[in-house]
C-alpha cells in the first residue's frame, strides 16, 4: 500500500483533486449560461496564463461528494446550458481519475445539457492516442462525456482578444460529437 502525499491528505480526509472555484453563473466560458468548475493543478505553466494560482495542485478546496452535489444542484435550472470544466488542467492524470466519474454522472443526470472542457494539451496528440502523454485509463471516459473541447496551450505571442472562448490563435474549439473544428 502506498503512502498518501500532502496533496491527498488534508485534515485527515482523503481526496485526489482540489478545485479553486465554482461559478454557478458563467457566460464567458462557453455558449449560454453555464456552471463552471475550475480545477486545481497544471503542469503546463503557460507564460501569461490568466489563472496561475490554479497551477498548484494544493490550491483551493477538496473536491468531495458534497462538491459534486452542489454542482449537480446548480445545473438543474432550465436556463443553465451546461457545465464547463477548466482550471488548472482537467487532463492532468490526478484530475482525470476524479473527473471521469463526475462527468459521467453529469451526462446521466442531464443528458440534454452540454459539457465544455478547456485543456492546454492537444486532443489529437496528447489525449486521444493510447500512447499520448496525457492518455490514462480515464481519458476516453472523459472525452465520451465532453461535447466541446478547447485544446492547446495559451501562447502569449498568439494572444488575440477578438477570439471567442480562446486566448490565443493556436487554440482550437473541437466539437467532439461531430468530430469537427468550430469557428465561433
Amino acid at each position: 500500500m502506498r503512502s498518501l502525499s500532502k496533496s491527498e491528505v488534508r485534515h485527515g480526509i482523503f481526496f485526489s483533486m482540489n478545485y479553486g472555484i465554482i461559478k454557478k453563473i458563467d457566460i464567458a466560458d462557453g455558449l449560454g449560461v453555464r456552471v463552471s468548475l475550475f480545477v486545481s493543478g497544471c503542469r503546463n505553466h503557460c507564460k501569461g496564463c490568466h489563472n496561475q494560482i490554479t497551477w498548484d495542485f494544493n490550491f483551493g478546496k477538496p473536491f468531495t461528494k458534497e462538491t459534486e452535489d452542489e454542482i449537480i444542484e446548480a445545473l438543474k435550472p432550465a436556463h443553465i446550458a451546461g457545465l464547463t470544466v477548466l482550471g488548472g488542467e482537467p487532463f492532468e492524470e490526478e484530475n482525470q481519475e476524479v473527473l471521469a466519474p463526475f462527468l459521467e454522472r453529469v451526462k446521466k443526470e442531464f443528458p440534454n445539457k452540454n459539457i465544455w472542457c478547456y485543456t492546454g494539451y492537444l486532443y489529437d496528440k496528447d489525449l486521444l492516442p493510447q500512447d499520448g502523454r496525457k492518455h490514462t485509463p480515464y481519458t476516453n471516459r472523459m472525452l465520451a462525456c465532453i461535447n466541446i473541447l478547447i485544446d492547446g496551450p495559451y501562447i502569449e505571442k498568439e494572444r488575440d482578444l477578438t477570439l471567442n472562448f480562446r486566448g490565443s490563435r493556436n487554440q482550437r474549439i473541437i466539437d467532439l460529437e461531430h468530430n469537427c473544428l468550430l469557428k465561433l
